[in-house]
């Protein structure tokens, strides 16, 4: 039996400002370290044997303050990058309605097999997600391994444990830092917890804002 510790990277501006970040190697703003500090206190007692990140420094600088105090070996992982959202990467919706009202139009269809120019199908990312989190859970079997990925990487994991189709908007929360854990016995994977953000407890948070038709800046 495999555990896995799902984890959305901290804080980034592109947060804060709800613009579409993808594969931009966005850095965490000051909110975003702190809690990153705050995931790491969290976590000081967790038994974990490998910490995985997505190769963006987002997601490495989140799972940073965790190996540090820990002193547990980080292994950067391209498969758990956040979706390639093309053309639409660094703009908010109001860019992206303005610069390419197609691609804000077939955005909004929700259809699983189109992507932005230069970006990347839900389907395709649905079925690299999937990929990923069986070959990491086949790999350290019996093992606790915690990963420090993205918004929505997080939607395609709960959108394959939900059976929900891979359109339509996200029907769960993702908080910045939030645990997600999940239990791989070699044939299915089990829900144990989602969206466990008590750490954050006091910190300030970001505007609770969901742009049409899915989140942007994940």
């Amino acid at each position: 039996m495999t555990e896995l510790l799902l984890i959305r990277h901290a804080e980034t501006d592109f947060n804060r400002q709800l613009r579409f970040q993808g594969h931009i190697d966005t850095p965490l703003n000051d909110a975003g370290q702190a809690q990153a500090e705050r995931l790491a206190e969290r976590l000081l007692d967790e038994p974990l044997d490998l910490v995985v990140s997505s190769d963006l420094q987002r997601a490495q600088q989140t799972a940073l303050p965790l190996v540090t105090r820990r002193r547990l070996p980080l292994r950067a992982d391209t498969r758990w990058r956040e979706q390639s959202f093309g053309v639409l990467e660094g703009l908010d919706a109001a860019g992206v309605r303005a610069l390419h009202p197609d691609a804000w139009a077939a955005w909004q269809r929700h259809d699983a097999d189109l992507a932005p120019a230069g970006g990347e199908t839900y389907r395709d990312f649905h079925g690299r997600v999937w990929d990923a989190l069986r070959a990491l859970a086949a790999a350290h079997a019996g093992a606790r391994v915690a990963v420090v990925t993205h918004g929505g990487v997080l939607d395609m994991v709960w959108r394959g444990l939900q059976a929900l189709p891979l359109a339509g908007p996200r029907q769960c929360a993702i908080p910045n830092t939030g645990l997600n854990r999940v239990r791989f016995d070699g044939r299915q994977v089990e829900l144990l917890v989602w969206g466990d953000d008590a750490h954050l407890a006091g910190l300030s948070q970001p505007p609770v804002t969901i742009p049409t038709p899915r989140a942007a800046g994940r």
